[in-house]
């Protein structure tokens, strides 16, 4: 795909969502870092559920250290792999206290040192939170990178290393938001909807969903 496609594709996706925003709920970098780390394997429908009930009773980590891991379990066990996720929690939070003074570190190495979190979750913390120009690729972005042609590749850090030289300097904040909003309600994984899709005419999917009948 050439450069003026890819242009074209962003400012598309600006066109169509001028704002893009993450759908976990969240109002400070902990509470982001807390809601990414039960999101693995989850929807963020089922984690803002869990949260809503969870955050107005502990939102610091010396306060979920106060629940006690069971505590914790009571408000997100309705979330998938709730007993792992929990005690990553908990572990997170002791870090948090004990080495960074109950605040979110804006480091790289100092969020993937921290239980549970790997490469994408940091990359979302550092994007969403303290604006980085980062893409963390999940399965929804790994689809749409590869399917369109933007930024094809065999696995998710070769299509991120690939997005951040090839996605235009002014569109790189938003461009996580705007590729797994875009994956995750019209380039589905099963059937993409590209009889409604704004930047079908760019994208270089050869076999194209035609529009249902009605």
């Amino acid at each position: 795909m050439n450069p003026a496609k890819r242009l074209a594709i962003f400012e598309t996706l600006r066109e169509v969502n001028p704002t893009p925003e993450t759908e976990l709920e969240y109002s400070s970098p902990f509470e982001l870092l807390i809601a990414v780390l039960l999101s693995a394997q989850a929807t963020d429908v089922g984690v803002n559920k869990a949260t809503r009930k969870l955050f107005p009773v502990a939102h610091t980590p010396q306060q979920i250290l106060d629940l006690g891991e069971d505590g914790l379990i009571e408000y997100i066990k309705t979330i998938g792999l709730y007993k792992t996720k929990a005690k990553h929690v908990m572990a997170t939070c002791r870090i948090l206290v004990e080495q960074h003074g109950g605040k979110v570190p804006p480091v790289r190495e100092a969020l993937e040192a921290l239980p549970g979190v790997g490469r994408k979750t940091a990359n979302v913390v550092l994007n969403v939170a303290f604006g980085h120009p980062t893409i963390a690729v999940d399965t929804h972005i790994f689809r749409v990178a590869n399917r369109t042609g933007l930024a094809p590749g065999k696995n998710v850090d070769e299509v991120e290393q690939k997005l951040l030289k090839v996605v235009p300097k002014d569109f790189l904040h938003d461009a996580h938001h705007w590729l797994i909003l875009h994956g995750r309600y019209v380039c589905k994984a099963r059937k993409p909807e590209c009889w409604h899709c704004a930047i079908e005419p760019l994208c270089e999917f050869r076999e194209k969903t035609p529009a249902p009948k009605s």
